[in-house]
């Protein structure tokens, strides 16, 4: 029978505990089967003989990963419509023929729970295979509270299902459904009077976002979602910024949101006003190369504010249909221009702040023990290469898997 405890050691440490990556060079880690119990250098470890020894062979040990902004359960398939573009249809066309979200929300509600969880399968399992251990699913394609609850009841289920943690967002405001066509507010008063209330109070939502955008909800639309959050006791983020400045960000702090995401058209006042209320930036660069995107996210305004940067797929069939959080690293990089530091803590300690997680992300006494142990010794090359897959090891509360 395997030992409860564990200790890695002859490993190079990325604790994540400082600005950087918080180095320490012939590491050791200790942990049970929930939390680490020391992480630090092996001169001043703790023997623990009881320990099972793992031996990480001069590699690289990380927290585990987290991708903290996924539509990850939906149904159906957009492969057609990205052809067509690439064809010259344009999208308004394509929109006008039933497709865009519209036609993620057709197939998503005609799928049972039980087939949303067997199409979203393989995408969390290739998540999952690159190191993430904790990963966000948004509902958003069923925009009725059947089809929502339908979404966020399959997220749960895969966590149940697989050694990782899901954190589920109710994402209702994230389009007008075709019964509402025009009613734009009266689907807004579903969303506040029925779907946030009943959800929350089944729990199956540990967050609420909304789509505040000139093609999305308005800010007043948008402060209503946050007032019916408020009134349910959940946190609050934000698709914001992302193809306009409606100054949803600035908004968004002013109801302490966890995080705004996207943020290319963000200001300096919408800076401002999320470093002051501790909100974290989410990039997503992934959306902004499959859009063909142009404006880049204000990043020197959010070092100057001191704003957490946090990286994501944005997994999803419109507009970011990737899967692997390791290629998001080496897009912020080079896209985005941010540091291989800052890319390693978008995924970890800054990915966490952005679920409001405070006990992941880094590796520090107390913390869980999820872990990543990588074929590499600078955590640069995490950023650098794409298209191979270096993690050695992985381990989800304290479990191998």
């Amino acid at each position: 029978m395997t030992t409860p405890l564990q200790r890695i050691h002859n490993v190079r440490l990325a604790t994540m505990t400082d600005a950087g990556y918080g180095l320490i060079d012939d590491g050791v880690v200790v942990f049970d089967q929930s939390q680490i119990l020391y992480a630090g250098a092996r001169s001043k470890a703790p023997e623990y003989p009881q320990a099972e020894q793992i031996d990480g062979y001069g590699g690289l040990l990380t927290p585990g990963l987290i991708d903290c902004h996924t539509h990850l359960v939906w149904a159906g398939s957009r492969a057609d419509e990205f052809a067509q573009r690439l064809h010259g249809v344009s999208y308004a066309d394509i929109a006008a023929q039933g497709g865009g979200i519209a036609a993620t929300v057709r197939a998503t509600r005609a799928a049972t729970e039980q087939q949303l969880v067997a199409v979203t399968e393989p995408r969390l399992k290739a998540l999952m295979r690159e190191g993430v251990t904790t990963v966000e699913i948004k509902s958003g394609y069923g925009l009725s509270l059947a089809d929502e609850r339908k979404q966020l009841r399959a997220a749960r289920q895969l966590a149940v299902q697989h050694p990782v943690s899901v954190a589920t967002t109710l994402l209702a405001a994230h389009a007008v459904p075709p019964e509402f066509k025009d009613r734009a507010d009266a689907y807004i008063d579903e969303v506040v009077n029925c779907i946030i209330p009943t959800l929350a109070n089944e729990g199956l939502a540990d967050a609420v976002d909304a789509f505040c955008e000139s093609v999305g909800f308005s800010p007043a639309q948008t402060e209503r979602v946050f007032q019916a959050a408020k009134a349910a006791n959940l946190p609050v983020k934000l698709h914001a910024e992302q193809l306009s400045n409606q100054h949803g960000s600035a908004l968004a702090a002013s109801y302490q949101a966890l995080s705004c995401d996207h943020l290319e058209y963000l200001d300096e006042a919408g800076v401002k006003a999320m470093a002051a209320a501790g909100t974290v930036a989410v990039l997503l660069p992934g959306a902004f190369y499959f859009l063909r995107e142009t404006k880049q996210p204000p990043l020197a305004l959010l070092r100057e504010h001191g704003v957490p940067i946090a990286v994501s797929t944005d997994a999803n069939p419109g507009t970011s249909p990737i899967l692997s959080l390791q290629l998001m690293l080496q897009m912020a990089a080079t896209l985005f221009r941010m540091t291989p530091e800052e890319c390693l803590r978008g995924v970890t300690v800054n990915a966490a702040k952005a679920l409001g997680l405070n006990d992941r992300g880094q590796l520090r006494e107390g913390l869980r023990a999820d872990l990543c142990l990588w074929n590499v010794d600078d955590p640069a090359a995490l950023t650098y290469q794409f298209g191979t897959n270096p993690l050695a090891a992985c381990w989800h509360q304290g479990a191998r898997r």
